[in-house]
C-alpha cells in the first residue's frame, strides 16, 4: 500500500510573520538571502493523494519553514494507520517505509520539503486458508525436535 503527499498549485500565506535575522541591507521578499516568503512559496500548497481518512485531504498551504515536520508527522499517520488497521484484523505491519522528497524553489532558492510517500506492508494470517494448514502441518514436521534440553 502506498500513500503520497505532494506540494501543488497554488494558495495563501498562513499569515504568520517569517522571523528577520537582522543585517544592515533593507532585504525584500524572494531574494536568496531573505527570510521572507517568495510569490511560489506563499502559493504552495500540499495534497493528500491517497484513499485513507488522514490529513490534507483539501489542498492547505504549509510555509517552507514547517514543510519538514509537516510532512514527516503526516506521514507518521499513514504509518500508525497501517499498525491499527493490522491490528483491527488479526494481520501483522511486515514494513513500514516513509520517503520524504526536498525541492528547491525556482524563484527563491530555499530547499523545502516537497512530500513524502509511505509504503506499508501487512501479512494476513488466514488459519481457514487449505494452503496456510499444509505449510503448518509441513513446518511441524520440520521444526519439532529442534530444540531439545538435553541437560535436563
Amino acid at each position: 500500500m502506498s500513500m503520497t503527499m505532494n506540494a501543488v498549485g497554488n494558495l495563501q500565506n498562513s499569515g504568520r510573520p517569517e522571523p528577520d535575522f537582522g543585517g544592515s541591507s533593507p532585504k525584500t521578499p524572494g531574494g536568496k538571502s531573505t527570510p521572507g516568503e517568495c510569490q511560489t512559496c506563499k502559493n504552495r500548497k500540499y495534497q493528500d493523494g491517497s484513499n485513507e481518512m488522514v490529513s490534507f485531504k483539501s489542498a492547505a498551504h504549509i510555509s517552507p519553514n514547517a514543510s519538514g515536520s509537516r510532512v514527516r508527522a503526516h506521514e507518521q499517520e499513514h504509518v500508525n494507520n497501517a499498525f491499527k488497521k493490522a491490528s483491527m484484523k488479526g494481520g501483522k505491519v511486515i514494513s513500514a517505509a516513509v520517503s520524504i522528497r526536498t525541492s528547491v524553489c525556482p524563484e527563491c532558492g530555499r530547499t523545502y520539503v516537497a512530500g513524502g510517500e509511505t509504503n506499508t506492508q501487512i501479512k494476513y494470517f488466514n488459519e481457514d486458508n487449505p494452503y496456510q494448514k499444509d505449510k503448518k502441518r509441513a513446518d511441524s514436521a520440520i521444526y519439532s525436535g529442534m530444540n531439545i534440553d538435553i541437560a535436563g
